[in-house]
């Protein structure tokens, strides 16, 4: 899994290149809109929400003693659960909604790599990619949810907290990873087959969210370019371990 890991990370490289190469970036400007609009919104948000979840978790601790040191670790926690929150929503709000617009940036791709388009691929339309988003990015929602939550819980544990960390941007890295590769999945495979795919590739997506995450640290530009980078070199990889598979077949 590793090597895979470093192979979806190393893909970023030359995604920028194969974007001006292929002069894709008018496919982007949408989802770039969609990006910053959801993030400027999420941001917000939770700004406004992460001194009232703070203010509610300080209330549990009943005793004087130690209350100044409890309240400022629930200020902490309140503002960290908002802003992993905000993050999974804003992940799998812009995979979904940029599903249309990704899909054929992805098939320009695979006919660079290929030559032409696998005989196998399937045709959809811009409502049926757009419902498979809705859909894919909702099941993982519902998923990365159910996981994060107990993590979450991890943090009030000393010691166990830092590993919940890692483990906890490792669950965010993955289903980044997952949606990203979607769009190019959404023509060769149904949706529980790619399911199926992504669960058997879990280091390529946990490579390709990694690198996602990080361009959201980056002010501004990261929630601007981290579309076209992340689904670019998602694709590519992708694209190869389909060939890959074919040829064993």
């Amino acid at each position: 899994m590793v090597k895979d890991i470093l192979s979806g990370i190393r893909t970023y490289f030359g995604a920028f290149g194969l974007i001006s190469k292929l002069k894709l970036w008018k496919y982007f400007a949408i989802p770039m809109f969609i990006s910053f609009v959801t993030a400027l919104v999420i941001g917000v948000i939770a700004y406004n929400l992460s001194n009232p979840i703070g203010n509610f978790l300080a209330k549990i601790w009943i005793w004087d003693w130690g209350k100044t040191t409890f309240t400022t670790i629930s200020a902490f926690i309140g503002g960290l659960v908002v802003l992993v929150l905000g993050l999974i929503l804003y992940k799998h709000i812009i995979l979904a909604l940029s599903a249309p617009f990704m899909s054929p940036v992805s098939e320009k791709i695979e006919i660079y790599i290929n030559g032409n388009l696998s005989h196998q691929h399937r045709k959809t339309s811009f409502q049926e990619q757009l419902i498979r988003g809705i859909r894919i990015n909702g099941r993982n929602l519902t998923k990365e949810l159910l996981v994060t939550i107990p993590i979450l819980l991890l943090k009030l544990v000393p010691i166990v907290n830092i590993f919940s960390t890692l483990l906890l941007f490792l669950v965010q890295a993955y289903y980044a990873g997952f949606g990203n590769m979607d769009y190019t999945l959404e023509r060769h495979l149904k949706y529980r087959e790619s399911i199926h795919f992504v669960s058997k590739n879990k280091g390529f997506a946990i490579g390709n969210g990694i690198v996602f995450l990080l361009f959201l640290l980056i002010p501004v530009i990261g929630v601007v370019f981290v579309l076209p980078l992340s689904v670019t070199s998602a694709t590519v990889n992708t694209v190869k371990v389909l060939n890959k598979q074919k040829a064993y077949s």
